[in-house]
């Protein structure tokens, strides 16, 4: 196909900008209902458009030609990703878990080398130990400020950047629609049976606004809520759909770097819809992990 730098980066920070609404969903209604509701009615609505989309792309039965234990295990680290993703949001401002996340590219970077022997030079090391002091920025361990959940975001960098080294391996020979697929079946099938589990434990309660967030019982939405949650299918949908054709109609290492596009709408919606003026350390610290995760991905152009 051919390279479209323009339509690729405006596709890209198109689909960034639509998944930085979900995350603002998500937040607004952890602190009412359970996440694995969340997560179970978003699926729902989301699997008929994913279905279409493998459809038009390759037609359904590519959905049973091949891979179902890699596909179904990339998927299962991808759900453990969004858990802890997602559960950090009831306890942290808004910017400073996704600022977190963003140190995937150097989860990347340590992880390619254990598990595809990709050797990275010394100026990708530096910008490894960089997003380091970004991230101690921003924890600040042994200090009052320093928030348990934070681990929460870093958790899901890692299981996210585990999922993408998957990934390499497995978009030579599957469409990214049917991956998106599984990825959505899972998501379903696991957060009803980790619901089912928690209600059979009879755990209802915790301390924590994260743990409270997985643990709280379902419970019947209000119209407007429910319409919050089932537009995150949409919303996820819409996201991938974007991404996908963003790194098929321009090169990867031309679009890679505005992902970090997602770092102005954090802390805009946390500002806008939850009163979270970002913090110093906050700014500084996304700025190191920014700035190293974008000298990583430079780098590994050449």
């Amino acid at each position: 196909m051919q390279h479209n730098a323009a339509r690729g980066i405006a596709y890209l920070c198109l689909g960034v900008f639509v998944f930085s609404l979900q995350d603002a969903i998500v937040k607004q209604v952890s602190g009412a209902y359970p996440l694995t509701q969340v997560l179970v009615l978003r699926a729902l609505v989301a699997g008929p458009i994913l279905f279409a989309l493998v459809q038009i792309e390759v037609g359904w039965r590519a959905i049973f030609a091949s891979g179902f234990w890699p596909l179904t295990v990339r998927a299962g680290l991808m759900f453990v990703a969004y858990m802890a993703y997602y559960l950090a949001f009831p306890a942290l401002p808004l910017a400073d878990a996704v600022a977190l996340y963003f140190t995937v590219p150097l989860f990347v970077t340590v992880l390619a080398g254990p598990f595809l022997g990709e050797r990275a030079n010394w100026q990708v090391w530096v910008a490894v130990a960089v997003g380091f002091v970004g991230v101690m920025v921003m924890l600040q361990p042994g200090s009052g400020l320093f928030n348990p959940a934070a681990l929460l975001s870093l958790l899901a960098a890692a299981m996210y950047a585990g999922s993408m080294l998957m990934a390499r391996s497995l978009g030579a020979v599957q469409a990214a629609s049917v991956m998106s697929f599984y990825q959505n079946a899972v998501f379903l099938v696991a957060a009803a049976v980790v619901a089912a589990c928690l209600h059979a434990l009879g755990i209802v309660h915790a301390e924590h606004p994260s743990l409270l967030f997985l643990v709280r019982p379902w419970v019947m939405p209000n119209w407007w809520d429910g319409l919050l949650i089932a537009s995150c299918g949409v919303v996820a949908a819409a996201g991938i759909m974007l991404l996908t054709s963003a790194y098929r109609v321009a090169r990867a290492n031309v679009v890679a770097p505005f992902e970090y596009s997602g770092v102005v709408w954090a802390p805009l919606w946390g500002l806008l819809f939850f009163a979270e003026v970002p913090r110093l350390t906050t700014v500084a610290g996304a700025v190191l992990i920014v700035g190293a995760g974008l000298l990583a991905l430079r780098v590994a152009r050449h």
